[in-house]
């Protein structure tokens, strides 16, 4: 059987089972609204275009930070490969950076944006940047001595040899690096939006929970997961699988 068809089936055996505990009355629609509740929730949301605009809010906040950081992560994580001391010093700090979680820099970032979008941006700048970097410098340093010895002696050296034989050798670590910061910056953008004012999925999810609505929270986070799988396993995994085929990994 197709993994494909084991997801579809355990889904709906999922849903199956919560539609029959909500029926039986093993907990209340406002501790866990049944899935009947959740999607009329839901459509009602497409259908006035809410959800629509906060798709489209969502994804353009989370366009510009991602783009920012993986721009960002990665001249930071060349230098850091390239200079000892930068990595004894920047790299080091990095690694702390790293522990900590997105939503704790939103206070920071509230402090020197407002409340509004480039809070949100800048949050998730920070949070697909670091892990970006550390993968960057692991893909470098990890480069075959071979490749390298083997490009000098044909006469390539300095930015040559980064561009046509260093960079190209830690393609796999690079694919692996943005698929890391998607998901951090994914994850980051959500929990900006639950304090900003404008539209956005982590916003509506915000307003949601403040008036009690139970059903729209649950399907919110349906949304969130859906699409963070969709991405992940539709794009990601699957460029991954790819460039670790053609790099014989």
């Amino acid at each position: 059987m197709k993994p494909a068809i084991k997801r579809i089936i355990f889904i709906v055996i999922l849903v199956g089972l919560w539609e029959l505990g909500s029926r039986l009355g093993l907990w209340t629609e406002l501790i866990l609204p049944s899935p009947t509740s959740v999607f009329t929730a839901l459509y009602h949301g497409f259908a006035d275009k809410t959800l629509i605009w906060d798709l489209i809010a969502s994804f353009r906040r989370l366009a510009i930070g991602l783009t920012l950081a993986l721009i960002i992560g990665t001249s930071i994580g060349i230098l850091i490969a390239k200079s000892k001391t930068a990595d004894d010093t920047i790299g080091s700090m990095l690694l702390a950076l790293q522990s900590v979680p997105s939503i704790v820099w939103l206070p920071l970032a509230i402090m020197w944006f407002g409340l509004n979008d480039k809070a949100v941006i800048f949050v998730v700048i920070l949070g697909g940047t670091f892990v970006m970097a550390l993968n960057i410098r692991t893909g470098i340093k990890n480069v075959s001595p071979l490749y390298i010895r083997a490009a000098q002696t044909m006469g390539s050296k300095g930015i040559d040899l980064f561009i046509r034989v260093i960079f190209p050798a830690s393609i796999p670590y690079v694919v692996t690096g943005s698929r890391l910061a998607w998901a951090f910056a994914w994850r980051a953008l959500m929990a900006g939006e639950l304090l900003s004012t404008g539209p956005g999925l982590g916003y509506t999810l915000s307003y949601a929970s403040d008036f009690g609505n139970m059903s729209l929270v649950i399907g919110v986070i349906i949304i969130i997961g859906i699409i963070g799988s969709i991405v992940d396993q539709l794009i990601f995994q699957r460029i991954e699988k790819s460039v670790a085929n053609r790099w014989g990994l």
